[in-house]
């Protein structure tokens, strides 16, 4: 049975987030139905179903617009409790809510917010990103994707690559390029069916992540209503950069989530595995992995919760939050790739389920940013460019 993720300075409300959230989703995913899954590349229809009717679809959107005015802690610690039962399934929960439902709820015109958003929230529309192309991963400006204008709609043409749960989203937020020559000035972006006529949708086969898949999706002409516009005309930049911030919190938070599944999973199968007479825990050896693995948690949830804090009373938090983004996503990997050591063979095998904990942390250097990148953020922040 799974265990909830060890915090400190846990609020009652977040004890009986992480308290219902460890029932429902042993209940609704347990370790096997999440390899199986896995295997088969399903997406995991029931638990997303069972966080959406339990309220959570709007945990990060304000009262006002029929969510939760969660905090970010609140939302982290969500975020972080999810994953550690399933990072996969965050993944999904995040696609919808934050890459996609965020910026309809910040930057949509009253009528299409009003039109879609509750349906973000009570779980009923399945939403995802499209940013990155062949060509243009982090250097957004470079998007070659175009929306031309033509009437009363625009006309958008090119192809985005590694798009996570496209294949299963109802509404695809697209980042194009409204001028061509005018580089991150001439970004806007727009909310379009993802059954649209001219739409096509391809699954890629990847190392991890396999219920949720990333895609390739072309656009070949397909027209959008100037009235599904995310804010105003070439003024995409502003709100891409707006959800950077979030973004990497949670996936800080998913990482530290991940670790603290790895660590109880490895730790308890070295307390059971019998070798020489002892437990393979009793050995030293085995034991100072399994603590140095506590230690890269603990760190990455300080960093994780600073971020939060200083997001929650208003303060600049853009070091902070790639400096948490890198620690965890990289100790993610380092943590699942001991976590193979501890369990031998075991840990090797198919059967279980740390090859799925480290297959799916693989991803977090590279996604959101690639930790390459946020460096250079960070050397900025110093004074280093």
């Amino acid at each position: 049975m799974s265990q909830a993720p060890k915090q400190f300075g846990v609020s009652e409300e977040q004890r009986l987030i992480r308290d219902s959230l460890a029932k429902l989703l042993e209940k609704v995913l347990p370790p096997e139905e999440a390899l199986r899954l896995d295997e088969a590349r399903e997406f995991p229809q029931e638990g997303y179903r069972a966080l959406a009717d339990a309220g959570y679809m709007g945990l990060l959107y304000p009262v006002e617009d029929g969510g939760l005015g969660a905090s970010m802690e609140d939302f982290a610690f969500f975020i972080e409790t999810v994953a550690y039962h399933n990072a996969q399934l965050a993944s999904a929960y995040l696609t919808t809510v934050l890459y996609g439902g965020r910026h309809l709820q910040v930057a949509a015109g009253p009528e299409l917010k009003n039109e879609l958003l509750p349906h973000v929230i009570d779980g009923s529309r399945k939403m995802a990103f499209c940013l990155t192309e062949a060509e243009t991963g982090s250097d957004a400006a470079s998007i070659a994707t175009r929306a031309k204008s033509d009437g009363d709609d625009f006309v958008i043409q090119g192809t985005k690559m590694f798009i996570t749960c496209a294949h299963v989203a109802d509404h695809l937020v697209v980042v194009t390029k409204t001028d061509p020559e005018a580089g991150h000035r001439g970004i806007t972006m727009f909310v379009v069916d993802a059954n649209a006529p001219g739409i096509s949708i391809t699954p890629m086969k990847t190392v991890g992540r396999r219920t949720i898949h990333t895609n390739i999706v072309s656009f070949d002409n397909v027209r959008v209503p100037a009235s599904r516009m995310l804010g105003t005309l070439n003024n995409g930049w502003g709100q891409l950069m707006h959800g950077l911030n979030l973004e990497r919190i949670c996936l800080a938070a998913a990482a530290v989530g991940n670790m603290q599944r790895i660590v109880d999973y490895a730790s308890s199968y070295a307390r059971d595995r019998i070798q020489f007479g002892k437990p393979i825990a009793s050995y030293q050896a085995v034991a100072h992995k399994l603590v140095d693995m506590q230690i890269m948690t603990d760190a990455g949830r300080g960093l994780l919760y600073r971020c939060t804090s200083l997001l929650d009373h208003d303060e600049d938090c853009s070091s902070a939050s790639a400096i948490a983004k890198i620690f965890a996503t990289e100790n993610n990997v380092l943590c699942a790739d001991m976590g193979i050591q501890v369990m031998g063979g075991a840990g090797y095998s198919m059967d279980h389920l740390m090859q799925m904990f480290w297959r799916d942390s693989r991803v977090g250097p590279i996604g959101g940013g690639t930790n390459e990148i946020l460096r250079n953020v960070v050397g900025k922040r110093i004074g280093l460019s």
